[in-house]
């Protein structure tokens, strides 16, 4: 029961920002009408998951192995991104910083290859 409003406008508020919407609760309706129409079909989304035979647990393992498997390629881009001068300024990684992320990177990689590996 609580974690359906922090996860509705924890969403709402990610994706506004991404496309540049007004957001906020103490924006009026009519200021930010497409953060509120996520966070209310997100609600609703979630209230009908509740009468489906979904079990919670098994969707958030999925969604768990999901992220395990979307988080290599994702750490990957962060690293190059990171590491580019012509994008990131003087603020570029240092020599442990890149050490470290690439090999989070390469781990991450190598449980989601041990997962594929082991559940067949």
């Amino acid at each position: 029961m609580l974690t359906v409003p922090v996860l509705t406008g924890s969403s709402a508020y990610a994706m506004a920002e991404t496309f540049g919407w007004r957001y906020g609760l103490d924006e009026k309706f009519h200021r930010a009408p497409g953060f509120y129409a996520l966070i209310t079909v997100s609600t609703l989304l979630a209230m009908l998951l509740n009468f489906t035979r979904i079990s919670p647990i098994t969707a958030l393992v999925w969604a768990a192995v999901l992220n395990g498997f979307l988080a290599p390629p994702l750490l990957v881009l962060v690293m190059i991104v990171s590491r580019n001068r012509n994008i990131m300024g003087k603020r570029v990684n240092g020599t442990l910083v890149n050490v470290l992320g690439w090999f989070a990177a390469g781990l991450m990689l190598f449980a989601a290859i041990a997962l594929v590996i082991t559940a067949t």
